[in-house]
């Protein structure tokens, strides 16, 4: 006989999307404002102070063909 458990999960990826029109692309600045706010939701989600190193990986940057998005992924339990 088999011994297993199950889960159910629920994904919530959080986006930050800055317009990239063309030819000039997106303003560093707004880079920087849409990656400090990714940054801070980060931080509040998984409660981090302000001095404590986030992973490489926590922030994902995607380009799409009009916009920069920032973005990043939590799982919990289905309900």
């Amino acid at each position: 006989m088999a011994t297993y458990t199950t889960e159910t999960l629920t994904s919530t990826i959080r986006r930050w999307i800055v317009p990239a029109a063309e030819p000039w692309g997106a303003p560093a600045e707004e880079i920087g404002k849409a990656w400090a706010g990714a940054e801070l939701a980060y931080r509040e989600h998984h409660g981090l102070d302000k001095d404590t190193p986030i992973a490489g990986n926590a922030l994902a940057f995607h380009v799409r063909d009009d916009s920069v998005v920032i973005q990043f992924t939590t799982e919990h339990p289905a309900e």
